[in-house]
């Protein structure tokens, strides 16, 4: 049976390496299209057949779902597993979505692409560490890429151009934005505005340090939101945008598990 696509729905969140927040979103977030994870859990998920070990090896990974197809970059070693993943609704199959390793090899960047009407668009998917490994990497790595629709994820960078609370500006930020406006984006501001990340110790405060960029001429820029009370089952909280796309007409045969 054929689907229209007219736009992608979009839901990211840091979920701390909470395997089972992950079920419970690959389960209950059936009507979005696409969840952008970072700091995914990262664990053994089974024992496979080995020449060399009786008990088998370990099968390293995340968590997997029959209604979602799962794009994670395979660590070359067990100190570098991936910090992002990205699920991608298996009723989108027929976009041929990819992961672009072949522009952005890092742990802690998920660079997918898809087609719409013969045109590669991309999302990007971003970690960055307190000491912002990501962003010195993407800065470094200057690549040249059009049709970058979004660019989330937690950037790690307390900054006042989007957090009130937050009395200072940082070079860092500065740098962060140059990136986004070379890949033809600009800072998303949110329709319901609050923190994004909430501190379980009393020494730290409570800040917003994940971001969305969107294109600098698109309908959906300061359109995105959080899913209310979405940071109790994590310390972050869940950001959610609906981006239009060109109507696209997929032809599917595929069964699509009930919730």
């Amino acid at each position: 049976m054929p689907i229209i696509v007219e736009n992608l729905k979009i839901f990211s969140q840091n979920i701390h390496k909470n395997s089972l927040l992950v079920n419970t979103l690959l389960e209950t977030l059936t009507h979005f299209d696409i969840i952008l994870i970072q700091e995914p859990p990262w664990s053994e998920i089974c024992k496979i057949p080995s020449s060399s070990n009786c008990k088998g090896d370990p099968l390293m990974g995340s968590n997997h779902h029959p209604n979602w197809t799962t794009y994670a970059r395979i660590p070359s070693n067990n100190k570098d597993f991936p910090r992002v993943l990205v699920y991608v609704n298996i009723h989108l199959s027929a976009l041929r979505f990819l992961l672009r390793k072949d522009i952005f090899n890092h742990r802690d960047i998920s660079l997918i692409s898809f087609s719409i009407n013969n045109i590669c668009f991309y999302i990007l998917n971003v970690y960055s560490d307190l000491s912002h490994t990501t962003l010195k990497y993407l800065k470094n790595a200057e690549a040249n890429i059009n049709n970058v629709v979004l660019m989330t994820g937690d950037f790690n960078i307390r900054d006042s151009l989007w957090d009130l609370s937050f009395p200072f500006h940082s070079s860092v930020s500065d740098d962060l934005i140059i990136l986004a406006d070379s890949f033809n984006l600009a800072l998303s501001s949110l329709t319901n505005p609050c923190l994004t990340r909430y501190s379980d110790t009393p020494e730290e405060s409570n800040s917003v340090i994940d971001l969305m960029f969107l294109r600098f001429d698109s309908s959906e820029l300061d359109q995105h939101s959080i899913l209310p009370e979405s940071h109790l089952s994590s310390d972050h909280a869940s950001l959610t945008v609906t981006i239009p796309l060109s109507k696209e007409i997929i032809q599917t045969s595929k069964l699509i598990l009930a919730p």
